[in-house]
Order: structure tokens, then C-alpha cells, then sequence
């Protein structure tokens, strides 16, 4: 049985340091002692419909449950080296939110963060927004479902993940990514996936310039490319475009069929990749 703590205001350091088996409801973690690491290592904690306004206050953590909270511009770091944690119906919004954490979920969040999400291993994200640069950077099995992301360098480094009915508008998205799927989604920004390996867009719409370079083991199959030029330079690819692209430079091996393109640019001896046009 849980300890109740309701209704109450925590500004002094490691104010609830260590604690076990509690839920905190409508509490406030602010005020003039300016105090720090409010839940440090503790276990098996609830927090509802509080306040955060003082930094790292979820750090070394084990059995999280947050709901209804919200984390302000001054709540950075909020999470980091913390094990099996669920946050529904919050606001995240202090800088580099999510650190070397394991076994998350996200759902129904708003999340304004730059550098969110690096380093995590295991997290899941459902029907939440987010605002950040260098998104999720070096993590590993991510599950994110109904999705929107806006930011720069999102994805980078990620491995074995897999995103459905997702929208990014994100540049110099998935670079060096590893074994990841993205359906059903749209993903508009400069310079996508370049260096990535074994990446694979499934009915998706993909918009901006340069995208798909220096790929290995690259497919799209019923995607939509708009405003595509000098698509998959130096990249072993296998593509099912549906619409007209721009241009095509220099894919390294593998084969594209796309209705029409303005431009193939074939100047490199070493691109053997065939392109196919109705």
C-alpha cells in the first residue's frame, strides 16, 4: 500500500529523495530554496496532477508513474538513468528531458525539449506531440504510433525501431540509422536518412530536397517523393515511387521505378543502379 502525499509545496533539495511505495497528488515542486533532484533514486513512485519547476527531479528512478503533470522550461533534465516509466497526459518542456532511461511510455504527451530522448533503450510513444532538435539520438527500440514531431536532427543513430501513422517535419532526420521501419506516415525536411542501413518507408509521403544518399539496403515500396531532386546518390536502393520526381543522381546498386523524373543524372561510373520509368 502506497503512502499518500497530497497538496503540498517542495522547494529544498532531494526533498523526497529515496522514497518508496508513495503517490505525490497536486503537489508543487518550486520555490525559493531552489532545490534539486526532488525523486532521486527512488522506487515505485505515482505523481498526479503536480507541478515542476526545479531541475532533475526524476533521476536514477525505478517503477514510474506520472499523470497529469507538468514540467516547465526550468524542469531540465527531467528524466535520466531511470527504469520502467509511464507518463501520460503531461507536459514536458525542459531541455534534454529523457536520458539514458529504459523501458518508457509515452502517451497523450506534449513535449518541448531539445535534445529529448537520447541514449534510451526500449520506449514507446503514442498520440503525443513534440517540439525538439537532435530527437531521440542513439536510441533503440522505439515504437511510436500517431506521432507529430517539429525540429531539426531528429532520429540520428537510432536502431531497431519502428513508426506508424507518424508526421515529422524534421531535416538531417534518420542519418546513420540502423534497421527501422517508418509506414504510413509523412516526412517532410532536407537531406533524409542519409547513411542509414537496412531502413525501410512503407506508404509514406516524402518531401524536401536530397534525400535517401549513401544508403545500404535502402527500400520504399507505394511512396509518394515531392519535391525530390538528387534523390539517392551513392545508395543501394529498391524503390516503388508513385509520383514524378525531380531528379535522380547515382544510385550505387539496386533498382527504381517512379513514373516519370525530370532528370537522371548517371555521371559516376561506379552507379550501376537501373531506374525505371512508365
Amino acid at each position: 500500500m502506497k503512502d499518500i502525499i497530497q497538496n503540498k509545496s517542495f522547494d529544498e533539495e532531494r526533498a523526497l529523495y529515496g522514497c518508496e511505495d508513495v503517490r505525490v497528488e497536486n503537489c508543487r515542486f518550486d520555490g525559493p530554496a531552489d532545490g534539486e533532484s526532488a525523486f532521486k533514486e527512488g522506487r515505485n513512485i505515482e505523481v498526479a496532477d503536480s507541478f515542476f519547476n526545479l531541475r532533475y527531479p526524476f533521476w536514477h528512478d525505478k517503477g514510474l508513474s506520472i499523470e497529469s503533470c507538468e514540467m516547465t522550461e526550468n524542469c531540465r533534465a527531467a528524466l535520466w538513468y531511470t527504469e520502467d516509466a509511464v507518463i501520460t497526459g503531461s507536459k514536458l518542456h525542459g531541455i534534454k528531458a529523457l536520458r539514458e532511461c529504459s523501458d518508457i511510455r509515452i502517451e497523450d504527451c506534449d513535449i518541448i525539449s531539445p535534445e529529448f530522448g537520447w541514449s534510451v533503450d526500449d520506449i514507446s510513444m503514442k498520440d503525443s506531440s513534440a517540439v525538439s532538435e537532435y530527437f531521440m539520438m542513439r536510441s533503440t527500440d522505439l515504437k511510436f504510433d500517431n506521432v507529430k514531431l517539429k525540429g531539426k536532427y531528429s532520429f540520428q543513430y537510432i536502431e531497431d525501431s519502428v513508426f506508424d501513422n507518424c508526421n515529422f517535419d524534421t531535416k538531417d532526420s534518420f542519418w546513420h540509422a540502423k534497421n527501422v521501419l517508418v509506414k504510413n506516415s509523412v516526412i517532410k525536411g532536407e537531406y533524409l536518412a542519409w547513411y542509414c542501413e537496412n531502413v525501410t518507408f512503407e506508404n509514406c509521403k516524402i518531401i524536401g530536397t536530397q534525400p535517401l544518399c549513401y544508403c545500404k539496403n535502402l527500400k520504399l515500396i507505394n511512396c509518394e517523393m515531392l519535391e525530390a531532386d538528387l534523390a539517392f546518390e551513392k545508395s543501394d536502393v529498391y524503390a516503388e515511387i508513385n509520383s514524378p520526381m525531380i531528379s535522380i543522381k547515382n544510385p550505387r546498386s539496386g533498382k527504381i521505378t517512379v513514373p516519370s523524373v525530370g532528370e537522371l543524372i548517371m555521371d559516376d561510373p561506379e552507379a550501376k543502379g537501373m531506374v525505371q520509368t512508365a
